[in-house]
């Protein structure tokens, strides 16, 4: 059974981010993935992840420290100060922004991958919907089709990746292949060094009417492009005060799995987000960003993409 069988399965039966083990290897059943450094994905065991980066991991813990995440704050605001714009804060209201989507649909050889324009334009309507509070309405572009079996695997994605973008900053750049993992995605702070595979991967079967179960309905090209706009996971950092550099959403510990009635893993004042879009809940579970998770993607949007 190929890997990526096997994680759906893992995904379906609401394994959540436990480790499945495939060969020796420990790998996340649920890889929702924010890509920070290496553009390839070489699966590592747990205890290596913890100090990885983004996709050389497989996990989508990232390994971002909090001498990094301070560093990337204090580049922002230097870039918004450039910009005059840093007065830019979590109470803010910025008036709506149209992001250009491009959606690059690899198919392999035989076919398989060639997700419907109904099913695309439904992920549309759906992100759309899932950012209705937020600045950002989304507007398709174009699609285009590819039919190359190893960049349907997500093999050779540097490359595939460069040649197939489109867009400057602004624009967010889909591609729908099939990897053992959700959904990877570029941060917004890496544009000036990546623009050229700047987007996000999202897993073709996750598109809504896909077949992976309890993540079909298009929650992981929210959850992506939350990352693209500069959001971390709820959990990012574990039980501190300020873990995923947003105040509103209370602290939590690890990734939720299913859509328990409620969780609070962290001794801190409040139940985890489980209904937050940038947690690992099952798709059905999903349904908020928080204003300060809004504010915050302005605030990058304005930095980096704007």
């Amino acid at each position: 059974m190929r890997l990526s069988h096997i994680l759906r399965l893992a995904i379906a039966t609401g394994l959540g981010a436990t480790a499945l083990t495939v060969a020796g290897t420990a790998t996340p059943a649920h890889a929702r993935i924010a890509e920070h450094g290496a553009a390839c994905l070489t699966p590592k065991t747990n205890a290596a992840a913890a100090a990885a980066r983004g996709g050389a991991a497989g996990l989508d813990h990232r390994g971002i420290t909090p001498a990094e995440q301070r560093a990337i704050a204090r580049r922002t605001s230097t870039q918004l100060a450039a910009k005059g714009t840093s007065s830019i804060g979590e109470s803010a209201v910025v008036t709506r922004v149209r992001v250009p989507v491009h959606v690059h649909v690899m198919r392999s050889a035989a076919g398989r991958g060639n997700v419907t324009n109904y099913q695309i334009t439904r992920q549309i309507a759906v992100m759309n919907k899932d950012f209705a509070d937020t600045p950002f309405n989304f507007d398709l572009v174009s699609i285009d089709r590819f039919k190359n079996t190893s960049w349907h695997k997500d093999q050779q994605s540097a490359t595939y990746r460069a040649r197939t973008r489109k867009g400057g900053a602004n624009a967010l750049n889909v591609w729908l292949v099939d990897f053992a993992y959700l959904g990877i995605a570029t941060f917004p702070w890496d544009y000036a060094k990546k623009g050229a595979i700047d987007g996000i991967r999202v897993d073709y079967d996750s598109l809504p009417g896909g077949s992976i179960t309890n993540f079909n309905l298009g929650g992981t090209a929210t959850h992506e492009t939350g990352h693209w706009l500069g959001l971390y996971h709820t959990f990012q950092g574990g039980c501190t005060q300020l873990n995923d550099q947003v105040s509103d959403t209370p602290a939590q510990m690890s990734p939720t799995s299913g859509c328990p009635a409620s969780r609070d893993s962290c001794p801190l004042t409040g139940n985890d987000p489980i209904h937050n879009f940038m947690d690992y809940s099952f798709d059905s579970c999903y349904t908020n960003f928080t204003s300060g998770q809004s504010s915050r993607a302005a605030r990058m949007w304005s930095a980096y993409r704007g």
